[in-house]
């Protein structure tokens, strides 16, 4: 369980340096073999949340797509970030998700109801019965489920994904992206030159933007940059990026039983500098009513004055929904105690980077030997021995998940800006937030800002209105045919605190695909799209004839017979969105 060896993520980030200059491969011995050419109309790099949606819609769009993944699962913070319980808002049950998203969700409950009558009998079923969302899972489920929906794509041909693949370097002539070449980081000597028509940036960390020359930035802006009231007085801190987490999955053994882990280096001062505790600790003032100082599963799940147990926080598997199936429940962790604030890992050097993933373990197992051995625990001795790692979870020694999970990246310097003011609730009196013309879909999520990796931190958490993706915050302001496609798209620090979620960076991707598709089927650049009042329109009814709502309008949802005629009268006017209701208006 001991980080200290040489892990595979480090040897990744080792193996492709981050300049990708010929000279410097030959110098570093990774002068390639041979390199593969394959041409593709859309080339989605990274396939996390947003990327798996970004292909899924430019495929099913009719065009030929790549898809490239560092690791051995596509999904990223579904899947290999192991955040499978997913952040989301009090509707969308009903509405606030796009009709892939809720395929992706019913795909999951169809696994777990085959395995339970229980659940079988719900409406809703959440196999963890957890108490921060309406939907948990094991990583595993949700990635059986994304495959099944490449799956027509990949069998037609029309959907290609290279997977222990990462973008090495890119080629750009006036303005556009040429070339794309990736390493094949289980070969390093193997590359593949992608050729593509539009690239879509998403990867977790916005890596094809500098690679690229794609302006972009990242940390916390000033005010003068942006005008948001709680952006950095007078200073730029782009060290100031929020933290990432290895998160972990235990399993409750049965009492008695004992499953330490050896205790990593450096645990004493992690254990206080974090500092290891029960208690949440939300940057900017409380914003979700989310406490617990309890851990205890035998004597009570709720403290007083909170909402839950952090047992029960993002428990995945609750076994008492599965009688004769599981033996115990399954608990993900994914908590201020663990995340990872040391570094900054945007715009390091590949050393810099891998030691901040090593200690990044060390700060998640470490809580994991807290949790199991000074954890306090109500009418008995400190520490939960009996809670065990399961490393088959994630297939990885550590019991780690695959990739860290990432909340903030490099965001591009896009054709429009997401600010404070857009989505505030402190600046949007009515039921909604500011409307945007070029909405290409919703989220709604508080600005929920972990804390950063410099000494005073930057930024407030606060609660927002239901909100709009604007197409603008999607296309880069120069290069012609770069597209962001997850949490790289035009934010602010702060912004990028409601925009990182699940069910956003899905519907970020989805929109991007769609986009890519639609400018090439019209001979276009984005930018022109975006231009055109006439583009812009017939866009949006491509997007709302795939299931993507460009409006809140919770009581008609995306499988209602009216979605598509509403959500355009929404844009244009015919309806109106009122503070809390919807009124008919004149077109």
């Amino acid at each position: 369980m001991s980080p200290s060896a040489v892990t595979r993520d480090v040897l990744d980030v080792m193996a492709v340096r981050a300049a990708g200059a010929p000279a410097d491969a030959v110098r570093w011995g990774l002068a390639p073999d041979r390199v593969e050419e394959v041409r593709c109309d859309v080339l989605v790099v990274g396939s996390g949340t947003g990327g798996v949606a970004a292909a899924l819609a430019a495929a099913s769009a009719g065009r030929t797509v790549c898809l490239t993944e560092e690791t051995d699962w596509i999904g990223g913070q579904l899947t290999v970030q192991g955040v499978s319980a997913l952040d989301e808002h009090e509707h969308i049950e009903r509405f606030g998700g796009t009709r892939s998203y809720y395929a992706l969700r019913e795909g999951i409950r169809a696994q777990y109801r085959a395995l339970s009558p229980i659940l079988a009998a719900e409406r809703h079923p959440n196999p963890g019965t957890c108490w921060v969302t309406r939907l948990a899972f094991e990583p595993r489920v949700a990635l059986a489920v994304l495959e099944s929906m490449l799956a027509r794509h990949v069998d037609s041909g029309r959907l290609r994904v290279f997977r222990r693949t990462k973008a090495w370097s890119v080629d750009t002539a006036n303005d556009r992206i040429a070339a794309v070449t990736g390493v094949h980081l289980d070969d390093v000597r193997r590359w593949t030159r992608f050729v593509p028509a539009v690239v879509i940036d998403a990867t977790e960390l916005g890596d094809v933007l500098p690679l690229a020359g794609a302006e972009y930035v990242s940390g916390a802006e000033t005010i003068a940059q942006t005008g948001e009231p709680h952006a950095q007085p007078a200073v730029a801190k782009p060290e100031c990026v929020q933290s990432f987490t290895y998160t972990f999955v235990l399993e409750k053994a049965d009492d008695g039983e004992r499953h330490v882990i050896a205790k990593p280096a450096n645990y004493e001062h992690y254990r206080d500098a974090q500092p290891y505790s029960l208690r949440i600790h939300v940057h900017g003032g409380e914003i979700y009513g989310e406490e617990t100082t309890w851990l205890d599963y035998q004597v009570m799940d709720r403290a007083p004055g909170t909402k839950g147990g952090l047992w029960t926080y993002r428990r995945l598997v609750d076994a008492a929904k599965f009688p004769g199936r599981f033996a115990h429940d399954v608990t993900m962790f994914n908590w201020p105690g663990n995340d990872y604030r040391d570094v900054n890992i945007v715009d390091r050097t590949p050393e810099e980077q891998a030691r901040a993933l090593q200690d990044a373990k060390r700060v998640s197992l470490g809580f994991l030997h807290w949790l199991q051995t000074e954890a306090p625990r109500p009418g008995g001795a400190p520490g939960f021995p009996e809670l065990k790692p399961r490393p088959d979870v994630f297939d990885t020694a550590d019991a780690l998940g695959k990739y860290p999970y990432i909340r903030e990246s490099r965001r591009l310097v896009a054709r429009g800006r997401i600010v404070e003011q857009d989505v505030s609730a402190d600046f949007n009196p009515t039921a909604r937030a500011r409307h945007v013309e070029d909405s290409v879909g919703v989220g709604w999520y508080p600005i929920d800002i972990h804390r950063c990796a410099c000494p005073d931190d930057a930024g407030a958490s606060c609660r927002t209105k239901p909100f709009q993706i604007p197409m603008g915050a999607l296309i880069a302001v120069r290069v012609k045919n770069l597209l962001a496609g997850a949490k790289n798209l035009g934010t602010t620090h702060i912004t990028n605190g409601c925009f990182r979620l699940h069910p956003v960076e899905w519907n970020v991707g989805e929109s991007a695909g769609l986009l890519a598709a639609f400018a090439l089927d019209t001979r276009q650049d984005p930018a022109a799209v975006h231009a055109s009042p006439t583009a812009r329109r017939e866009l949006q009814r491509r997007l709302v004839d795939a299931g993507v709502p460009l409006c809140w309008s919770i009581d008609v949802g995306v499988d209602d017979p009216a979605f598509a005629r509403v959500q355009l009268a929404l844009m244009s006017g015919e309806i109106t969105a009122a503070a809390d209701r919807l009124e008919i208006g004149r077109a």
